[in-house]
């Protein structure tokens, strides 16, 4: 497990922006392809594929490009919600001492749609947002809610009608209230929303849903999170920043897994989300547009830099190439690291 540790907040260095007002923790995995027969713990999982299981949490902010909080590496036939809880847990502690000392909210999707998931969140003093699986409570919850509850949102191809002030789209939302995990003991149900959002199907008679919801594709989202319908459902969505990270990640120090042996690609992989890390605030340090840039960016254009070294009366020089597009980011990043004060 890699973890952001500090003597000081890291949102006072600037690279979790906003941390003590909002910040979003998401988890996903991802399947790290793995080839022959020498790696061990190579398995085949859920994508059919077989390599090393990859699960991360990320931790981020409206502000601020995503951190990673944790990471490990798991057998290729690994569930994905095995040891999600843990993995919360132990993120959700070092959210709080990266200087998340506001509303968190836990997103995942329908993968770790799990009791031990919502507990673990609740545990750590955040809010939950889960994508709900299409199951039969859900599906009758679903179809209970009023034709006149749907409200129109802005979504691919919507049109703002300024005569009723409204959106206009086939993408409409709506909640109910929701009791999840009633196979479970009674102390373990959960009640929250269950914020639903749904589409016109191209072909009403093709969906693989209950019939009784033929007509549209339905994402059902349970959260306990306190803001209004349609920002808890915004919200939900951008859950999907975790996937750029993986992305980063699998074009990157992943892109290749060098030993057979497991717990050293463990240490890789732990490796990779301290490197991440470092390259983000190196970023967040050089200017506004590096603060969000993607990591194969920032090494292209701050960390590969076109220099020559040179040796003249005694001292080292860099010389750095002349009309540089990116001189004022480097030459911030250098001024920044060196007042920043070391820590062990």
């Amino acid at each position: 497990m890699s973890s952001l540790r500090s003597k000081r907040p890291l949102s006072q260095s600037g690279l979790l922006a906003g941390a003590g007002q909002v910040a979003y923790l998401d988890v996903d995995d991802t399947i790290r392809a793995t080839h022959g027969y020498a790696k061990q713990g190579a398995g085949y999982g859920y994508s059919g594929v077989k390599g090393l299981n990859a699960q991360v949490a990320t931790l981020s902010t409206p502000l601020a490009a995503p951190a990673i909080t944790g990471i490990r590496l798991r057998k290729g036939s690994s569930a994905s919600a095995h040891g999600a809880a843990k993995l919360i847990s132990e993120s959700l502690a070092t959210a709080r001492r990266a200087g998340a000392g506001g509303l968190v909210t836990v997103r995942a999707d329908s993968a770790y749609y799990q009791q031990s998931v919502v507990a673990a969140a609740r545990r750590g003093g955040a809010h939950f947002s889960l994508t709900a699986r299409m199951n039969p409570g859900v599906v009758a919850a679903i179809s209970r809610i009023p034709e006149d509850a749907w409200v129109g949102i802005k979504y691919p191809q919507a049109i703002w009608d300024e005569r009723e002030q409204r959106w206009v789209s086939d993408a409409e939302v709506a909640e109910i209230p929701y009791t999840a995990f009633t196979s479970r003991r009674q102390d373990q149900h959960v009640t929250a929303r269950l914020i639903v959002r749904r589409v016109k199907r191209l072909d009403p008679t093709g969906g693989g849903q209950d019939e009784l919801l033929a007509a549209y594709r339905h994402h059902a989202v349970f959260t306990d999170f306190p803001l209004s319908m349609l920002d808890a459902e915004a919200s939900h969505r951008d859950h999907a920043i975790v996937e750029q990270i993986i992305a980063d990640l699998k074009n990157g120090p992943l892109a290749h897994l060098p030993s057979g042996v497991f717990t050293a690609n463990s240490a890789w992989t732990v490796l990779a989300a301290i490197a991440f890390n470092l390259t983000r605030a190196a970023g967040v340090l050089a200017s506004k547009l590096h603060a969000k840039a993607r990591t194969a960016t920032i090494l292209a254009q701050l960390i590969a830099v076109p220099a020559r070294i040179a040796n003249r009366a005694r001292s080292w020089r860099l010389h750095l190439p002349r009309n540089w597009p990116w001189q004022s980011g480097w030459e911030a990043l250098f001024e920044a690291t060196e007042k920043l004060p070391m820590t062990a």
